[in-house]
């Protein structure tokens, strides 16, 4: 689509990018005009309540993908480029995205919003602040947080344990140095001393929360649900009994409604909610997949990280949560992961090295293994890049054909959909066959249970590991009757083990489980493995190092 030699960024492509009003947007996806908030020109709010009338019957692709690496696989981009695809052949499609996180927009992981030619706008609204959901979400967890030492400085009726306050703080940026703070401190009238300690936004239970519940009734009692921690005598304290579920919906109320934008090529998109997969479920909100459905034919949503971590959580957490299903799931693959998959340095993957592609594919190999396991047959979207070689991107494709895969070849980042009609036309020919999906286990199953099934069958692991205080928990959560509630494993998202230098596809390993989190608003257990950690840190040198405005307030180095 350009001539120059050095390539546009996506920053610049997307601000060369004319865009529609965001009025008509809302009109060819048929949304009534008072079911529409506007928040400037191009972005908008769709009052849910409006649209209660309509049946969410659309079908849902899901697009997920191998085990990331630095070199990056795409998914957003295959994600926002599919829809597009399906936009060009007639298809009446939407697109349902996360949010992005200032933690990895300002820290190294980038935005998400596509890219190239595959990407939604505004971008770079909708990569900052965009209309104030995260904002909301803080506010919502941070005011309780508050709620909860104010009722211990006046008096402490219900009897909290300080030493025993699960709820923690939040901020939507990387800050190491907020894991574990002290606060309460200067005396009496600051409040009682106590540790205390900050997650990011999108690892929070009230982020999770907003993204799983179907609707204000459901927001309000799902929040009302969250244990805050433990009396002196052992026994749970709930939002409920501090009587503030009420002003936490209030603080949600505008943010819970879904947001509308668009892609470069005019499709319409929600973006709503931005969960992290590696620590929370990975997920956009079920309000924003069940109003797609609701106006479309076809929704094309995504979930972080790989198939081990966001597409099993979409299908063991959200769609028996959201009564929805995948109809089919695309995994996003390229040569330049598989080679560091097969071994190869990140410095050196700018050279051709079938044999490299041909030990990483191991990792796609589990990942399709994983997918078929829930009933639904994949199709693999080998997303080009400048660097692929022929016999590589052959390697690929003769690999997936002799053992039975669908593939199809996108380029959507330099094409946008017209990259994407490919891989359009194989997942349609899926979208025709009935699925026999089936989440990998039931909700009465035990947690052991629930953890060794994902572990032997999503991960290829041999079993798992649990530490001594995970025991306790278990025991703890086991004896006031949790113990029904789905599994939400945090754990690295670079390889299928719980050790993030460990690529490829790894066998005879064994997960371990240090901490087992009770979030009942959310409705399910967190599992702490390895060494994740619920507040990630900064790099060395942040994305931010390149970002600036210029004279105009036009945004500069955006990715």
């Amino acid at each position: 689509m350009q001539n120059n030699t050095k390539p546009l960024s996506d920053l610049e492509i997307a601000l060369q990018s004319p865009m529609q009003p965001i009025t008509a947007i809302a009109e060819k996806a048929g949304i009534p005009e008072d079911a529409l908030e506007l928040y400037g020109k191009h972005k908008a709010k769709i009052d849910t309540t409006k649209l209660a009338h309509l049946q969410a019957d659309a079908k849902v692709v899901l697009v997920t993908a191998i085990n990331p690496t630095p070199a990056g696989e795409g998914k957003s981009t295959v994600t926002v480029g599919l829809a597009d695809a399906m936009k060009q052949l007639d298809q009446k499609v939407m697109v349902a995205l996360r949010e992005p996180s200032l933690g990895p927009v300002m820290g190294i992981k980038g935005g998400a919003t596509g890219g190239g030619y595959a990407q939604v706008l505004p971008m770079d609204e909708i990569n900052l602040h965009f209309t104030g959901d995260l904002h909301a979400i803080t506010t919502a967890n941070n005011a309780l947080a508050a709620f909860i030492d104010n009722h211990i400085h006046r008096g402490n009726e219900l009897n909290i344990d300080p030493r025993r306050i699960l709820w923690k703080r939040v901020l939507d940026m990387n800050d190491r140095s907020l894991r574990h703070v002290m606060v309460g401190l200067g005396g009496p009238a600051q409040g009682v001393p106590r540790e205390d300690g900050f997650d990011i936004t999108v690892a929070s239970e009230i982020m999770a929360i907003f993204c799983l519940a179907k609707d204000y009734a459901d927001l309000k009692q799902r929040l009302s649900e969250i244990v805050i921690g433990y009396t002196y005598d052992r026994k749970p304290v709930f939002v409920k009994d501090l009587a503030v579920q009420g002003a936490l919906t209030l603080l949600l109320k505008d943010a819970f409604k879904p947001n509308l934008v668009q892609t470069i090529e005019g499709t319409p998109a929600i973006i709503h909610g931005g969960p992290f997969a590696n620590i929370a479920h990975g997920c956009n909100s079920i309000q924003a997949t069940n109003t797609a459905r609701k106006l479309a034919d076809l929704v094309i949503t995504e979930s972080g990280f790989g198939a081990d971590l966001g597409a099993e959580k979409f299908m063991n957490l959200k769609s028996v949560q959201g009564n929805l299903k995948p109809d089919a799931v695309v995994i996003v693959a390229t040569a330049r992961a598989l080679k560091m998959h097969g071994g190869v340095d990140k410095a050196e993957l700018k050279g051709e090295n079938v044999e490299a592609i041909k030990n990483g594919i191991e990792n796609l190999a589990q990942h399709i293994q994983t997918i078929r396991k829930f009933g639904v047959e994949p199709v693999v979207a080998l997303n080009r890049f400048i660097t692929d070689t022929t016999a590589e991107l052959e390697a690929i494709q003769d690999w997936c054909k002799a053992n039975n895969v669908k593939i199809a070849l996108t380029n959507v980042w330099e094409k946008g959909g017209e990259g994407g009609l490919e891989l359009a036309k194989e997942v349609l020919a899926v979208l025709e066959q009935p699925n026999n999906f089936k989440p990998l286990y039931n909700m009465e199953d035990s947690i052991e249970s629930k953890i060794e099934t994902i572990v032997k069958e999503v991960y290829g692991g041999a079993g798992v590991k649990i530490s001594d205080q995970a025991l306790k928990q278990i025991a703890d959560i086991k004896k006031h009757g949790w113990d029904q509630l789905g599994v939400c494993m945090a754990k690295t998202q670079y390889s299928l083990t719980d050790q993030p230098k460990l690529l490829g596809r790894p066998t005879d390993f064994t997960i371990t489980v240090r901490e087992v989190i009770p979030k009942l608003g959310a409705k399910f257990l967190v599992c702490l493995t390895g060494d994740v950690m619920t507040m990630p840190g900064l790099p060395k040198e942040p994305a931010a190092l390149r970002m600036d405005i210029d004279e105009d307030g036009n945004p500069i180095g955006l990715f």
